[in-house]
């Protein structure tokens, strides 16, 4: 007989406390009164096991750890109590996506209600029981406490035979940052453990009864249109269950793993395609995005009479960023099973509630009747293939119910398929006076869109499945992301103070290559064309580069966190300009609402092959409120790391008719012993609201490696990859 967790903890005992939010959920049949019943946070069960249920998935950076930290603070029990239960679209409070650096600033506070509500209802409870004031009691590790002694009396005791639901409230007293135990500190992360003893931890790892395995047979380019298929030898082929044919979309569902992959690979072979053969021009991309048909859309504009000076100098220049790829080491998969008119999936997407909308109203289902589960996989740090990965799954799963099929995508799928963040012309121009202060500065850039989540039914056609079945949903127009967030014009305003200042966004409406959230969106361009342009203007003035930005900056949190790093990297001590040892500077506030992060690079440039060395990164940040200050650590690291691969090596190569880096040959990424020795340093701000780190390193890390080559050779490069050789 199965028994559901309410009936388990009916039966032994147990606490669940819910919470209500505004307007957070995607699911409108949920909606009353303008708010948003969301389901339970924090079960506390009588065997002393308090399991955290979340709506935001963990993809590798930590959160889940860092959330368990503040629940177990607000309820006083030990961190060892604490568990994770992934995120299930049946289960779980709906927090839409893990994105855009808000998952601690959004779900924080929420987690920090719920536990303090609980805390409150089981000293009360405990107050009764014990016939003291509430105001006298105390709890540690949930022991309960009387005016500081044991009272011999546990969460634990209050809890057997009794099961209590209780709604999250605001009025709850919270503990004071100065008692705070667990927050703070560096706790062993809870995910770690199930990956180094290799337990079936990773969406990969999933073995269900009765398994079997589905391909995929992509076109070989977008827009590309099946005109014909002999399926019969592919049919024929040992442990073939079905070829699925829709449209464009062909599959193959096999007993084993490698049957299906070997039936696929004779289907493709099989399959003749018309190939639409319009992309733009690789060599001349940038001047194919300027041209390209836009909406322009002012994003900021602040005029001061008070700025003019014709003595002032004008100075202009033009950044670039190609088309890059996610690149996640495991290609993306899911795991889909259909039965008793219910359809599960299991995937690594970075939102299981927006996900259930999309595939439910492609795939002409209810809501309730599609259950989203997620598992973790290789990071996918943006939008990349793990949506269309269900829904592949999903579809399948349809045509052959009864059975979990399990869909795994080739690694040449995952390159020419998975959306791209976006290429993008950024131009600059600026005055300085005779003083070395800016006075004008004009920003524009070109760019396609920067997101296209599948996330509701009115953009589901974003969907490949959606795309290539018989009778396929309309792709939706191009959408801007509005400021603060920013799509494309992420961080396009600069934090400096200018008296007259213009940025304007072309967001390009042609999309010839699929595109999509990439870690950072826009903000890894702008960063990178803002923070090198500084280092040119504070060239032009004869200035310290470090100092020229202090200079510009009125946020007092940015000007110390520059003159730490300028004290904690050395940068009185760099080499002079031109010695083949290059050091730069880059800086950012991430939205310029996040965290504040500042990397000086160390590098040398081998002046015969143009060879660029990374040697060192150093890193200050300024978070607010650290939860877990290895956890941050380790964001801000591997954040540097992966800017410093996109920086001098990636780029996304096509031809007139398709994407052509296919393998890690075509799209190479940073090996192992090019990684720099990279330190960060953390701002201590715990009277500051706790902000988000997972995308600040990303501009910051490109400008400074660029400043740093230019510090070293003498040569600006301004379009990325950077590389000497193309000079």
């Amino acid at each position: 007989m199965k028994v559901n967790r309410r009936e388990f903890l009916t039966a032994t005992g147990g606490l669940a406390v819910y919470f209500v939010l505004p307007g957070c959920g995607q699911n409108s049949d949920n909606v009353a009164n303008g708010q948003a019943i969301l389901g339970n946070r924090v079960e506390i069960d009588a065997a002393g096991i308090v399991t955290l249920k979340l709506g935001k998935v963990e993809l590798g950076q930590g959160i889940g750890t860092a959330l368990a930290q503040i629940a177990a603070e607000e309820l006083g029990v030990d961190f060892s109590r604490m568990q994770l239960a992934s995120v299930d679209t049946d289960h779980s409070p709906d927090e839409s996506y893990t994105f855009s650096t808000i998952s601690i600033q959004q779900s924080g506070p929420r987690v920090r209600q719920a536990a303090a509500s609980g805390r409150q209802f089981l000293l009360q409870r405990a107050a009764d029981t014990l016939d003291v004031p509430a105001t006298d009691l105390g709890v540690a590790d949930g022991d309960i406490l009387v005016r500081g002694a044991p009272s011999g009396l546990s969460y634990w005791e209050l809890l057997a035979g009794h099961f209590f639901e209780v709604a999250s409230a605001e009025n709850n007293p919270l503990v004071p940052i100065e008692k705070y135990r667990i927050v703070g500190k560096a706790v062993q992360r809870l995910d770690i453990p199930g990956i180094v003893f290799g337990e079936e931890y990773f969406l990969q790892d999933l073995r269900l009864p009765g398994m079997v395995h589905a391909r995929v047979v992509r076109p070989p380019a977008e827009r590309a249109q099946l005109t014909e298929l002999e399926s019969g030898p592919a049919e024929a082929m040992p442990g073939v269950l079905t070829i699925v044919r829709d449209g464009n979309f062909l599959a193959v569902i096999a007993e084993r793993e490698e049957q299906a992959r070997n039936a696929a690979r004779v289907l493709r072979e099989s399959a003749t395609w018309s190939l639409a053969e319009d992309l733009p021009p690789s060599k001349n991309l940038y001047e194919w995005l300027k041209a390209a048909p836009a909406r322009t859309i002012v994003i900021a504009s602040q005029q001061s009479a008070a700025a003019s000076d014709s003595s002032a100098k004008t100075f202009s220049a033009v950044y670039q960023r190609p088309y890059q790829a996610h690149a996640s080491i495991s290609p993306s998969a899911a795991v889909a099973l259909f039965e008793q008119d219910k359809l599960t999936i299991w995937s690594h997407a970075q939102g299981m509630y927006p996900l259930r909308t999309a595939i439910s109203h492609t795939l002409e289902l209810q809501p309730e009747q599609v259950r989203c589960i997620h598992m973790p996989a290789a990071g996918c740090y943006g939008h990349n293939g793990a949506d269309d990965a269900a829904c592949d799954a999903a579809a399948l799963a349809l045509r052959y119910p009864g059975k979990p099929v399990r869909l795994q995508w080739e690694r040449a799928d995952e390159f020419a398929w998975e959306p791209n963040g976006s290429a993008m012309h950024i131009e600059i121009h600026a005055q300085l006076d005779q003083a070395g202060r800016i006075l004008n500065w004009d920003f524009d850039l070109w760019s396609c869109p920067h997101t296209s989540r599948p996330r509701s039914a009115d953009n589901a056609g974003y969907l490949i499945y959606a795309q290539h079945r018989s009778g396929p949903l309309d792709i939706p127009p191009a959408r801007s992301i509005p400021q603060p967030s920013g799509g494309a014009d992420r961080n396009a305003i600069p934090l400096y103070a200018f008296e007259n200042l213009n940025v304007n966004k072309h967001l390009v409406t042609d999309v010839p290559i699929r595109v999509s959230a990439l870690r950072g969106l826009g903000a890894y361009g702008n960063v990178f064309a803002i923070e090198s342009f500084m280092d040119e203007l504070a060239r032009a003035a004869g200035q310290d580069p470090l100092a020229f930005r202090i200079a510009h900056l009125q946020d007092s949190r940015a000007i110390a966190l520059l003159e730490r790093l300028a004290a904690v990297s050395g940068w009185s001590d760099r080499p002079p300009p031109g010695s083949g040892e290059g050091w730069g500077v880059g800086f950012a506030r991430f939205k310029n609402l996040a965290s504040y992060l500042g990397v000086v690079f160390q590098l040398s440039v081998d002046t015969d092959d143009g060879a660029i060395k990374l040697r060192q990164a150093t890193a200050v940040c300024d978070a607010g409120l650290v939860i877990n200050p290895d956890g941050v650590r380790a964001q801000i690291e591997g954040g540097i790391i992966q800017s410093a691969s996109w920086t001098l090596k990636e780029q996304v190569r096509f031809s007139k008719s398709r994407i052509e880096s296919r393998d890690w040959a075509g799209y190479p990424i940073l090996r192992f012993d090019e990684i720099p020795d990279v330190q960060v340093h953390l701002m201590a701000r715990d009277d500051q609201p706790a902000l988000g780190v997972g995308e600040a390193a990303q501009g910051p890390s490109a400008a400074s490696i660029a400043n740093a080559v230019f510090h070293a050779s003498g040569q600006r490069l301004r379009q990325l990859p950077l590389s000497l050789k193309r000079l």
